[in-house]
């Protein structure tokens, strides 16, 4: 063996000893589990017993042509996942480029916005009815404001802007953080040039900034459009679906179908759409943005 092959397979072999206890990993944590979750999806199965029943697409049909309820869930997580990605990217851009300013104390502003990203949704679920119940109860009786007095979680005409609120406040750091590293990426000395030829701070911005940042705007409404169709540990926590079943997304209802009323088959049947939807809207949402990306 020459020396060039001897060195190209002691690369090969390096390359296979990172490599291969992370794919090994992956394949028992992921892959092999969706695979038997894609089967089960074909089955009856209360999610306990040994054998499973194949009944073949009755799940789907069932979940098509028969399910209600998973359609105004579904509804209400298009309604959820809408709100969040605009509201969301909207604030998060506008503060990153307040604190990339020179601004007084933007640091301390910074950390300040992303400690909610690090604690538990299912905690801050948990925070926040506190907060809508006795909380707000207490701001009554101190300013008397009948805003405070509002049954946040329990009026669904309201019920929607308390649930999108929460999602916003906790997620709100982790995106601010990326629109912050996508404009420290903008080259200087084109914002210069473009203030020699004229061009005001909002002119700038949306001529220049913004079609520089676009890979991050394409991470961060990704990242939020995924989370919010997968959105389930704030509204367990925080409404657990109700009042009625007027805040259920769609993985809460796939939760309560497999876990609660035992239904494990039809519960992943319903666990393969969403999946689908999510990888169809996800690619859809990627390739458009990476149209509308520029190199500097």
């Amino acid at each position: 063996m020459t020396p060039l092959k001897r060195k190209q397979l002691s690369r090969a072999m390096v390359f296979i000893g990172f490599t291969l206890p992370a794919l090994v990993a992956i394949l028992i944590s992921v892959e092999i589990p969706f695979l038997m979750s894609v089967f089960s999806s074909f089955t009856k199965w209360n999610g306990l017993d040994r054998a499973q029943t194949f009944i073949g697409l009755e799940n789907y049909k069932e979940l098509i042509l028969d399910d209600l309820d998973m359609w105004k869930a579904f509804g209400f997580t298009l309604r959820l996942t809408l709100g969040s990605v605009i509201v969301t990217n909207i604030t998060a851009l506008l503060l990153a480029v307040l604190l990339d300013s020179d601004l007084k104390g933007k640091n301390t502003l910074r950390a300040a916005y992303y400690v909610p990203n690090i604690i538990s949704l299912i905690i801050i679920g948990y925070i926040w009815r506190f907060i809508f119940s006795a909380g707000f109860e207490s701001f009554f009786q101190i300013t008397g404001l009948e805003f405070f007095m509002f049954s946040w979680l329990g009026d669904v005409k309201l019920v929607y802007f308390s649930v999108l609120m929460v999602s916003v406040w906790h997620s709100l750091g982790f995106y601010l953080v990326v629109y912050i590293a996508g404009l420290q990426t903008v080259p200087r000395d084109l914002i210069e040039a473009a203030m020699i030829d004229g061009a005001s701070a909002v002119g700038r911005f949306f001529r220049v900034t913004l079609p520089l940042i676009m890979p991050s705007i394409t991470v961060s409404v990704f990242h939020s459009l995924s989370n919010g169709l997968k959105a389930f540990d704030v509204i367990f926590s925080l409404t657990n679906g109700g009042p009625g079943n007027s805040t259920t997304t769609i993985a809460l209802d796939i939760y309560r179908t497999a876990f609660v009323i035992n239904r494990f088959g039809y519960g992943t049947a319903k666990s393969v759409i969403l999946f689908l939807i999510i990888l169809i809207l996800s690619l859809f949402q990627v390739r458009m943005f990476k149209q509308r990306e520029v190199e500097v």
